[in-house]
């Protein structure tokens, strides 16, 4: 008889979120305790009428009132603002916390559940972009295990187990390249929104899909690497790999490189995170390797897509210009998104974000909160929002 596992989930009303919760419908031995989203009251309410958990939290007060209200005939308890996720983050009857949640606001939920010895299933890039510095130690201090859903990141944890991780040579990180691989700088000057949310392999949010067009995905999944791994940077390569079927590799030192396979599919890794270190069944499409025929790589474009080389030039320089990084390139997408600059001028954004900021060295969450709002002011102020 399996022991039910316990589970909260930060940002469950978004794309990993409600993958996660697909898999807990077929899954007897998960329950969910706790649930947190933004704004999307109808949505949490499906969810705490299915999963029951005990408390639910969402982003603002008035979402809160709204979810109170439809869920007063059930014994859920309900919370809101960053106190809400922090409560989510640290409740006592869930023994994982899945971050799945956009943005530096998982900063914070993520140190709770460490610090209250959660094992941490994290989807939520910005926590080690910004914060790695913070988190990688005190997760070791507190014997807390990181398992990433990352389909990329999960790839290189699979392709690390049971290996020294002392033989790693380098890390092969594959980008799908988005829908703009191939297309140069002067093409790129008239993509719409519409353009860049074709993503050819995926189904995310569209903040990670315009990511990917950008390539800015793939740099913040390069800084991050750097930090689950404990790799430099000089050892993490991005490969363009169009068919996104091998989700990235490891090479090690006597030149074997080990890789995982699979068809683009988020639950694989998201259930990989809940069981490990189990592998359970799961009805996902099988890869045909008669159907594939080949699989190719390139070397990135990082001359058309800017991001993917500021991404590095940030990491290089670490302290809190990856949050500016970050911060500049949450700022430009949603410029983009509401059609006010066009798809050049994320990176450009990114680019001057970068130049006027004064570098903080080993920064507190305070100083990285700061640097996030002075970069969205100096935007802000750039484009008299």
């Amino acid at each position: 008889m399996s022991v039910m596992k316990k589970i909260a989930i930060l940002g469950s009303t978004g794309s990993i979120g409600t993958q996660t919760l697909e898999i807990v419908r077929k899954e007897p031995d998960l329950a969910v305790s706790a649930l947190a989203a933004g704004t999307n009251a109808a949505l949490l309410e499906r969810q705490v009428r299915e999963f029951r958990p005990a408390l639910a939290a969402m982003w603002t007060e008035e979402a809160a009132r709204d979810l109170r209200e439809r869920v007063r005939d059930l014994p859920v308890r309900v919370a809101y603002g960053m106190e809400g996720l922090l409560e989510v983050a640290a409740y006592e009857d869930a023994e994982v916390l899945v971050t799945a949640i956009v943005g530096m606001i998982g900063i914070r939920p993520t140190i709770a559940a460490i610090e209250h010895g959660k094992t941490i299933a994290l989807a939520n890039k910005e926590t080690l972009v910004t914060a790695g510095h913070l988190i990688m130690p005190l997760a070791a201090e507190k014997g807390v295990r990181i398992l990433p859903v990352d389909s990329e990141h999960s790839a290189i944890f699979q392709s690390m187990n049971g290996e020294n991780r002392a033989r790693v040579e380098r890390i092969l990180l594959t980008a799908s390249g988005g829908p703009f691989r191939g297309r140069k700088k002067e093409e790129l000057a008239a993509m719409t929104v519409e353009d860049a949310l074709k993503h050819p392999n995926w189904s995310m949010g569209k903040k990670v899909t315009i990511d990917s067009a950008s390539l800015v995905n793939k740099g913040l999944e390069v800084m991050e690497a750097k930090w689950l791994f404990g790799v430099e940077l000089s050892q993490i390569q991005v490969v363009v790999h169009p068919q996104s079927i091998i989700h990235s590799a490891v090479e090690y030192a006597d030149g074997g490189i080990m890789a995982q396979l699979g068809t683009p599919d988020m639950k694989l890794p998201i259930q990989y995170a809940l069981f490990y270190p189990d592998r359970r069944p799961m009805d996902t499409k099988r890869v045909d390797l008669f159907a594939l025929g080949q699989l190719t790589f390139e070397r990135p474009d990082t001359d058309t897509f800017r991001g993917l080389a500021l991404a590095y030039e940030a990491a290089e320089r670490g302290g809190t210009l990856p949050t500016v990084f970050n911060a500049a390139n949450e700022m430009a997408v949603a410029l983009f998104l509401q059609r006010k600059i066009s798809f050049l001028q994320i990176p450009e954004l990114i680019e001057s974000s970068m130049a006027q900021h004064r570098v903080s060295e080993n920064p507190s969450v305070e100083k990285i909160l700061e640097a996030e709002a002075e970069t969205h002011d100096y935007i802000k102020r750039k484009f008299g929002e």
